[in-house]
């Protein structure tokens, strides 16, 4: 009981002591430059973001070390949208670009990248199929984890 009361007392002093403090024990780092311009957001005040130019080439950088490199879209950014066009073979790439420009700091998204039929009758050939492998049921989960 004592050592409980002690620790109390102590951590009550070191309370007290902080409290009159005024200045920071530690500078806060300088903040670094940002090129920014204003960019409205869905009837937001004024806000300071990336300009368009660094928006298109985050999403220009993001789209060429990922996998969807190989479709080469086109990516234009004006008043912080990004409008994506191309064609693929793949139909998952459109979301995914969808994803990589909103990532990389666009308001909105204009995916106009077009499928290749190719494409299209493979995801109806997979939706025909039913469940994918990577989907697994909860009870088949729970089945595994008891055989452990």
């Amino acid at each position: 009981m004592t050592l409980h009361r002690f620790l109390f007392a102590l951590t009550l002093l070191a309370t007290v002591a902080c409290y009159g403090q005024t200045t920071p024990a530690v500078k806060p780092a300088p903040a670094a430059k940002k090129t920014a311009v204003p960019v409205r957001t869905h009837g937001s005040a004024n806000r300071v973001g990336p300009s368009d130019a660094q928006i298109e080439k985050d999403i220009r950088e993001r789209f060429a070390a990922s996998k969807i490199a190989a479709d080469k879209f086109e990516v234009h950014v004006q008043g912080g949208r990004a409008t994506i066009t191309g064609n693929t073979d793949v139909l998952q790439h459109k979301g995914t670009a969808t994803r990589m420009a909103r990532s990389a700091g666009a308001t909105d998204v204009v995916n106009k990248v077009e499928p290749s039929e190719a494409a299209r009758e493979k995801a109806a050939a997979n939706l025909t199929k039913g469940r994918r492998r990577a989907q697994v049921k909860r009870s088949e989960t729970e089945a595994r984890s008891e055989r452990r």
